[in-house]
């Protein structure tokens, strides 16, 4: 297993306070340096990414964890965007989302996703995908350079 030598910025896309909360006190407890920003939809994630506003100092995420049931913006038409921008298309793009649709997976592949993740009812299964999103793309993977 390799560890980072650098802090990695996770950006998180969720409207759910309590699955926010899961990810966060999951990742809060990682062995890997790990930065993790919040937003609630997909307006603010699309200010975090350009850096507008309140985000204006805000870091290039090195994987975005994305809902795809989000208000204002959703996650599809979000990840259309991410991928659709030569600047942005290099971040991995994980969804995870309550969606098991076989409509929403394949929608999401032809977007591109890196990684489609159906989000458990369970808290213990829960926290394990989590931990395998962890495990997988912070320890394995090698992230695109910002």
């Amino acid at each position: 297993m390799k560890i980072h030598a650098r802090l990695l910025t996770i950006l998180l896309v969720e409207d759910s306070k309590s699955d926010a909360v899961l990810i966060q006190e999951t990742l809060s407890e990682s062995k890997f340096l790990n930065e993790l920003h919040l937003v609630r939809d997909g307006v603010e994630a699309t200010d975090f990414l350009y850096k507008r506003g309140k985000y204006a100092n805000a870091p290039r995420p090195d994987l975005i964890l994305l809902d795809l049931n989000l208000p204002k913006k959703n996650g599809r038409e979000l990840l259309a965007q991410i991928k659709a921008d030569e600047k942005l298309k290099t971040i991995p793009v994980v969804i995870l989302t309550t969606s098991s649709n076989e409509a929403d997976i394949l929608k999401s592949y032809q977007l591109h996703v890196n990684c489609y993740l159906v989000k458990p009812v369970g808290l213990e299964q829960f926290v394990e995908v989590v931990k395998s999103i962890e495990n997988f793309w912070l320890a394995f993977v090698e992230l695109p350079p910002e």
